[in-house]
């Protein structure tokens, strides 16, 4: 676990951070907002963010040597982006709930890029089953930004466009590579903290829109802004740090099929839970 704390806050992370302190100040400062409760919103936001990632981190690490990870981490990294579905949909402003889920698609394909640049296999990673991956990436981000190009009204037509072709980009999607450990340099599973790891993430998502609205009210920046750029960017970092992690790892190839594999199960996913979110909205 401390381990897994450690590895939680780099220099990548602090850049984020700053970035996000940045919008919540500079749209307090735009719209004449509260600067300091702004700074004091983007710090609480920053810290439930890095909670439920340390709180991801733990249950992929927990789960890393089962079969179908990168399959079972496109899964699981989606937790954050369920977490703000709930709440949005807890408080009953749909566009919220289904900002972050929807602006991931955006930001996954793009902190992939970045993964690549910094690991040194950018060439590589074009190179992995390149039609596959590129078009559901490019698919996925269309049905994205279509949602919130719609009307209400039309919102049953969008759930029926896209749940279809999803579920058979899914089926089709490549198969996983096995890769070689290396026994000296990487910590075993532990299975232990799963539980912890699962009720802390609870935990921080029964605040998260208390801190969310307090932010917005700080900067005046509106809630589905905040959700498509701020949270859909803090809730696709544990991709961000499982592509390099893997890339990392001594297969190249298959850690690059991996990865290519968990970022488009991510986007389908953030896909279905919109689907899901948007049908309950509906329905109640």
């Amino acid at each position: 676990m401390t381990h897994i704390i450690k590895n939680s806050i780099s220099r990548l992370d602090f850049t984020a951070w700053l970035l996000v302190i940045a919008f919540f100040c500079g749209s307090a400062v735009l719209f004449n907002g509260n600067l300091q409760m702004s700074f004091i919103g983007a710090s609480g936001i920053i810290i439930e963010m890095l909670i439920i990632g340390v709180s991801i981190e733990t249950i992929i690490h927990a789960l890393k040597d089962t079969k179908g990870i990168g399959t079972l981490t496109g899964f699981i990294t989606n937790g954050p982006e369920a977490l703000c579905l709930l709440v949005g949909l807890f408080v009953g402003d749909i566009i919220f709930a289904a900002s972050t889920p929807l602006g991931s698609n955006f930001m996954n394909p793009i902190l992939l890029l970045i993964a690549a640049a910094i690991c040194g296999k950018f060439t590589a990673m074009f190179k992995t089953h390149p039609f596959f991956t590129w078009a559901t990436i490019l698919i996925t981000a269309v049905m994205a930004i279509l949602f919130f190009l719609i009307k209400e009204n039309m919102y049953w037509l969008w759930i029926a466009a896209v749940v279809i072709p999803t579920i058979i980009i899914f089926i089709k999607r490549p198969e996983e590579h096995v890769i070689e450990k290396d026994d000296d340099q990487e910590e075993p599973s532990n299975k232990i903290w799963l539980i912890p790891a699962v009720i802390l993430l609870t935990v921080a998502g029964y605040f998260l829109d208390s801190v969310v609205s307090f932010s917005a009210q700080s900067s005046h920046a509106p809630k589905g802004v905040i959700g498509f750029l701020v949270l859909s960017t803090l809730t696709s970092w544990p991709e961000f740090k499982s592509c390099i992690s893997l890339l990392q790892r001594g297969n190249v190839l298959a850690a690059i099929l991996n990865i290519t594999v968990s970022i488009t199960v991510s986007n389908i996913t953030n896909i279905w839970l919109a689907a899901v979110g948007v049908t309950t909205y509906l329905l109640l």
